[in-house]
């Protein structure tokens, strides 16, 4: 009797397969595209009535992503993959094998996620101060999300702690990571290496699709209360308009859509001001350093294998002129000493 509970099981796997198999195979000849045509189906068009609809027939976007910075890209590849992973975390307990052997059969396209369209003003490789030290809880998450090789071939460094210093004296403070693998550990970069990375790797789902640089947006599209999509303006101030069931704002601070959100008010009682020693050495290899200045403390930390990046807290909401030498001085007579 077992024998044949076992056997039913392996025959409802098999149709199960085999149904999932011919949708598969319908979806992706439906979808397959060049890649001009994936851009044409992404953008939709606003009807005389306001209605948000698509411009061809065979669909538009799932979801609209504003911003391709850290949390843009990562979403986008997440969700890119989303119907993977959901197969395989069924299928995992009881049928892994049978789903691998299948596969192999059946030619199962189980790379199948949802449709993204990324929006980003600039895709070049940005120069930014942010986001530069990588804890190893984020890089966990990274090998989590499958995005652990974005911080490969970026030059990037490993970072097992901190090293403190005040008054003459320091001490070191390093990561608790004897339980985990050799790999894991903080990592340092240039932000911008890695943001290419992530939008690599996001870029090379078969359903995700970046608009092309200098696509601007400039409001949400909205019907009844309930946010369609969004508008936006290309390069020569076109105004188009693309829809999706989900839309998500990720475009940074300087968004330009937050405030239609919400009204947060943000004190900000401090800056960083940063700056690239070049083929120097820290006391503490592979460690953060915190000087416990005063009026402020000010970071070191190595983004390549021979950068240092020097981050200087600068109090107040005005930040000391570089053009005409205020900061210069700052640097000269309040920090350095």
């Amino acid at each position: 009797m077992v024998d044949l509970y076992v056997l039913g099981w392996i025959i409802c796997a098999v149709l199960s397969l085999a149904a999932l198999r011919n949708f598969a195979f319908t979806r992706k000849n439906c979808c397959a595209s060049s890649e001009t045509g994936a851009t044409r189906r992404a953008v939709n068009v606003t009807t005389a009535a306001g209605e948000c609809r698509s411009s061809s027939r065979d669909g538009a976007v799932d979801i609209i992503i504003v911003g391709a910075g850290v949390a843009g890209s990562v979403l986008a590849h997440t969700l890119g993959k989303m119907v993977v992973l959901h197969l395989h975390s069924i299928f995992a307990s009881n049928l892994k094998l049978l789903v691998v052997s299948m596969n192999k059969q059946f030619d199962l396209d189980l790379e199948d996620g949802r449709r993204v369209l990324v929006i980003e003003r600039d895709l070049s490789e940005q120069d930014r101060i942010v986001g530069e030290l990588l804890q190893p809880e984020g890089y966990l998450k990274l090998i989590e999300l499958g995005l652990e090789d974005c911080v490969e071939k970026i030059d990037a460094q490993q970072v097992f702690g901190y090293a403190l210093f005040k008054d003459g004296k320091h001490t070191r403070l390093s990561y608790p990571l004897e339980k985990f693998h050799s790999d894991v550990a903080g990592r340092s970069f240039h932000n911008g290496r890695f943001i290419q990375r992530m939008r690599e790797k996001a870029a090379s789902l078969p359903k995700y699709w970046f608009l092309p640089s200098f696509r601007t947006v400039t409001s949400l599209l909205e019907e009844k209360g309930v946010i369609k999509g969004v508008h936006y303006k290309t390069k020569d101030s076109q105004e188009l308009s693309a829809c999706a069931p989900l839309t998500i704002v990720c475009d940074g601070c300087f968004s330009n859509l937050r405030r239609s959100l919400c009204n947060p008010k943000v004190d900000v009682p401090y800056h960083f001001v940063g700056l690239i020693l070049e083929n120097c050495e820290l006391p503490c290899a592979n460690h953060g350093h915190v000087i416990l200045g005063d009026p402020s403390p000010v970071l070191f930390y190595r983004i390549s294998s021979s950068e240092i990046r020097c981050l200087v807290d600068v109090p107040g909401q005005k930040v000391p002129s570089i053009s005409n030498g205020e900061m210069t001085n700052y640097l000269k007579t309040v920090v350095a000493p």
